[in-house]
């Protein structure tokens, strides 16, 4: 069993990541380590990245760090799960340039979408923090959804109309709570 991601870990393996990195180039970071950055947890389970455009030598170094650091590394998103806006890229927060390769948040809102839709306690929780501390608002993610809703007929898997409802009915329980 691989160790749980701390910032320390992470820290680590952004460092040693960009050190291997051949090109420059940009990784995305999403869910638990997003949370863990902003402060909402203390750990996560795993460190989930997209890589546009991809460092060359990126996937060796994940390969060779995941064992080395004992962490799991995922290629996830929430564009896997979601359809993404053209300007997700604009819209994800820097989080630090370390030579050649540049740490950045997935848009979040964006991922808030995605963890609403996918609805365990923990991406709630996540989704309501996200708002609490103003990383994103009640309006922003329904103007997103409404961004996003045409390509959801691409994601099967995804029922918009119940997607709408999960959404609304979470932000009516958020306002009711705070």
């Amino acid at each position: 069993m691989r160790q749980k991601v701390t910032v320390e870990a992470l820290n680590k393996f952004m460092q040693e990541l960009a050190a291997a990195a051949r090109t420059p180039g940009k990784v995305y970071f999403t869910g638990g380590v997003t949370a863990l950055l902003l402060g909402f947890r203390e750990q996560t389970i795993d460190i989930d990245l997209k890589l546009d455009p991809e460092p060359q030598g990126a996937f060796e170094a994940i390969a060779v760090l995941k064992d080395r650091l004992n962490l799991n590394v995922e290629l996830a998103s929430p564009d896997d799960f979601i359809p993404a806006t053209p300007d997700w890229r604009e819209c994800s927060r820097h989080i630090a340039f370390i030579s050649p390769v540049e740490f950045l948040h997935y848009d979040f809102s964006l991922q808030a979408l995605a963890k609403v839709e996918r609805g365990h306690a923990q991406d709630l929780e996540d989704v309501a923090s996200f708002v609490r501390h103003g990383y994103v608002t009640p309006k922003q993610l329904r103007t997103r959804f409404a961004q996003i809703e045409p390509a959801l007929l691409r994601y099967p898997a995804v029922d918009a109309h119940q997607f709408r409802k999960t959404l609304e009915d979470f932000l009516a329980d958020l306002q009711r709570h705070d």
